[in-house]
C-alpha cells in the first residue's frame, strides 16, 4: 500500500564546515524531507515489493547553490537475509528518485549508491530513519555499543572534524541527497558491529559481521533485478572512516568464496556481491600492519597533552612497517616520478604525489590578501610561481598532535576499538598482531595470538584481495579521499591501497583535503559527477 507523506521536516547538512551550517565549496546544502509511514517485506521473503512505498518529498541545494525539487519513492528496512542474527541492522532502505524539479525521471537504469553507515566498526542501522540518509549508528534494541562509545546518530559531531562525520566518523547523508538530486537510486544498509551481545551474553557483531552483511545487502539487490529499480551492475560502495574501509573492502572482495560459508549462515541471497566502483573518505584499513604505517608517519608527534610515546615501541613499530612496505613492491602512480615505494622514499611519494599538490590548489583559490595571510602563519610553505612546496618535517609540524597513543590500532591493554572488533563470541577484545599480543598488558596467560585470527584478517583486509589473493571480480574504479590533518590513520594506508589498485589498471582518483581532518568531503559534488562518468550514465530520463 502506498502511503502519501504528511509531515515535514528540515534536515541541515554540515561539510567542511561547524555543525549545522554547511559548506559545500562555500554552498549552503539544505534538505526538508517529507515523513510518512514505512513499509517492509511481509512475507520475509528476499523478494523485493516494488509497490511497498512510501511516496516523500526533499528539498536538495546542490553545490552550486540550485535548489532541486525531488520527489521519491522510499522502502523502509526490508531484511535483506532470510536468516538474520538481528533484522535491527541486516535491513536496508531504498530511495528512488520518481520527480525532480517537476519533471518525471526514470531511474530504472540509473547507478545504485550504497552507502554504508558505519563508523568506528560500530553498529549501524536503518530502522528509525524517516527518508534518504536517516540511517544512524549505535547499539540498538537488544544490543549495545562498548561501554564508553557513541550511540547517537550520524548527525553527532567529532572533535577536530570538519562537521560531516559522527563521533566515529561515519559519514553524514550529503552523498545520498546528491545521490538523489542527480537521479540515482540509494540504498542504505544496516550491518551489525562491534559490542553486540544477545540475552545469552555472546557479541555477535565482531569481524567478519559487517563485511558479511554488507556483502549480503549487495546480493539481496542484484538478486532483485528488475524489482529494485536502478543498474544492479552500477552499484556505487560509499563510506567514511571505518565505513571507507569496509567499502573498500566490498570492492576488493568481490565474489570471493572466502565469506560463502558466512553468507550461507545468514541466508544470503543467491546472487553476486561484487560492486562497479568504490568510494572511501579515510579508510581506516589494512589494520595488521597500520599500527607500523601510523608510527612511520605520526611517531615523533606528540600527543594532544604535549607528552610523547614510548618512542622504543614507536620504532619498533616503524621497522616492521619499512619490512612491510618493502614487500608490497608497488610503484608510485603514473606520472609521480616514483618506481618502487619504500619506507625511505614514501615520504617525498607523499609529498609530490598528494600534499604539495593539495596546498598549491588550496592557495590558488585563495585570494592574494588572504593567501599572504595564511603563507605569514605558515612559514613553512615556500610560495613560488603559483606552486607550493614543503618538507616533510616541516608538514609534520604543522598537523601538530597526533590523535592516538601508541600501538594506535592494537593496544597493549586491549583498549582500541579494534581489539573489540576482533573480539570472539565470549571474548570482548583480542590482540590481533604478534607485537600487540606479545607485549600484552591485561595478564593473559598467553601472548600469542588466538588461531582464528589469520583468517578473519583476510577476511577484513581489502589488501589480502588486492596483493596476496589478487581477485578478478574486484571493483575497477576507486574514489579515495582522506584530510591532510587527519592523524586518526597513516597517510600511507590510503596511498597503498590507490598505488596497488591502479597497478592492477584500474581507474584511481585519490586525493587529499588540505588542513582538514577525519570525515572530511569537501568535493561531494564532484563524487557524484565521477559516479556518471565511470558508470557511463548520462541523466535521468524524463517520463
Amino acid at each position: 500500500m502506498k502511503h502519501r507523506a504528511i509531515k515535514r521536516r528540515n534536515v541541515v547538512i554540515g561539510i567542511g564546515a561547524t555543525a549545522g551550517v554547511a559548506a559545500v565549496g562555500g554552498i549552503a546544502l539544505y534538505a526538508n524531507a517529507a515523513t510518512g509511514n514505512a513499509s517492509k517485506s511481509s512475507d520475509g521473503s528476499l523478494a523485493f515489493d516494488p509497490d511497498a512505498y512510501t511516496e516523500l518529498t526533499t528539498t536538495v541545494t546542490d553545490t552550486e547553490g540550485t535548489e532541486h525539487a525531488v520527489t521519491y519513492h522510499f522502502w523502509k528496512a526490508i531484511t535483506y537475509v532470510s536468516k538474520p542474527v538481528d533484522a535491527t541492522y541486516q535491513s536496508l532502505n531504498v530511495s528512488v528518485p520518481v520527480e525532480i524539479d517537476g519533471t518525471a525521471v526514470d531511474a530504472s537504469n540509473a547507478p545504485i549508491l550504497l552507502a554504508n553507515s558505519v563508523g568506528g566498526y560500530m553498529p549501524s542501522s536503518v530502522a528509525d530513519a524517516t527518508g534518504v540518509g536517516g540511517a544512524s549508528m549505535g547499539g540498538g534494541a537488544g544490543g549495545g555499543a562498548p561501554s564508553g562509545a557513541p550511540t547517537s546518530s550520524a548527525s553527532a559531531s567529532a572533535p577536530g572534524a570538519n562537521g560531516n562525520t559522527n563521533a566515529t566518523g561515519g559519514a553524514m547523508n550529503t552523498n545520498q541527497l546528491l545521490a538523489l538530486a542527480a537521479g540515482y537510486v540509494v540504498v542504505e544498509p544496516g550491518a551489525r558491529g562491534r559490542g553486540l551481545k544477545n540475552s545469552d551474553g555472546e557479541y555477535y557483531g565482531s569481524a567478519p559481521a559487517v563485511i558479511v552483511d554488507l556483502k549480503a545487502a549487495v546480493r539481496y539487490v542484484k538478486a532483485n533485478k528488475g524489482r529494485i529499480p536502478g543498474n544492479v551492475d552500477r552499484i556505487v560502495s560509499a563510506g567514511t572512516s571505518a565505513g571507507g574501509a569496509v567499502s573498500t573492502l566490498l570492492g576488493a572482495s568481490g565474489d570471493s568464496p572466502l565469506y560463502d560459508e558466512h553468507l550461507k549462515e545468514i541466508g544470503a541471497a543467491d546472487a553476486s556481491d561484487a560492486i562497479f566502483a568504490v568510494g572511501a573518505w579515510c579508510p581506516i584499513t589494512d589494520l595488521e600492519h597500520a599500527d607500523g604505517a601510523y608510527e612511520w608517519n605520526w611517531g615523533t608527534n606528540a600527543l594532544g597533552t604535549g607528552k610523547q610515546v614510548d618512542q622504543t615501541v614507536s620504532k619498533d613499530l616503524g621497522s616492521q612497517f619499512a619490512e612491510y612496505q618493502a614487500k608490497l613492491r608497488l610503484r608510485g602512480l603514473k606520472g609521480s616520478g616514483f618506481g618502487t615505494l619504500t619506507a625511505r622514499n614514501y615520504d617525498a611519494y607523499l609529498l609530490k604525489q598528494y600534499m604539495e599538490p593539495s596546498a598549491t590548489t588550496y592557495l590558488a583559490a585563495l585570494s592574494d590578501s588572504d593567501r599572504e595571510t595564511y603563507l605569514a602563519k605558515n612559514t613553512f610553505i615556500t610560495w613560488k610561481n603559483g606552486t607550493a612546496t614543503f618538507t616533510w618535517a616541516g608538514f609534520l609540524t604543522h598537523v601538530g598532535a597526533r590523535k592516538k597513543t601508541v600501538p594506535a590500532f592494537d593496544a597493549f591493554d586491549l583498549s582500541a576499538g579494534e581489539n573489540n572488533e576482533f573480539g570472539s563470541a565470549t571474548t570482548a577484545n583480542r590482540h590481533f598482531t604478534v607485537y600487540g599480543a606479545k607485549n600484552d598488558t591485561t595478564g593473559l596467560s598467553s601472548k600469542r595470538v588466538e588461531s582464528d585470527i589469520p583468517e578473519l584478517l583476510n577476511l577484513m583486509n581489502p589488501m589480502y584481495h588486492l596483493v596476496e589473493k589478487v581477485n578478478g571480480r574486484r571493483s575497477k574504479h576507486w574514489w579515495i579521499r582522506l584530510g591532510t590533518n587527519d592523524t586518526d590513520t597513516s597517510h600511507v594506508i590510503s596511498a597503498n591501497l590507490a598505488a596497488r589498485a591502479e597497478n592492477l589498471g584500474d581507474e584511481v582518483d585519490h586525493l587529499y583535503y588540505w588542513d582538514e581532518g577525519h570525515g572530511a568531503n569537501t568535493d561531494p559534488g564532484d563524487f557524484i559527477t565521477w559516479i556518471a562518468k565511470v558508470t557511463g550514465y548520462k541523466k535521468a530520463k524524463k517520463k
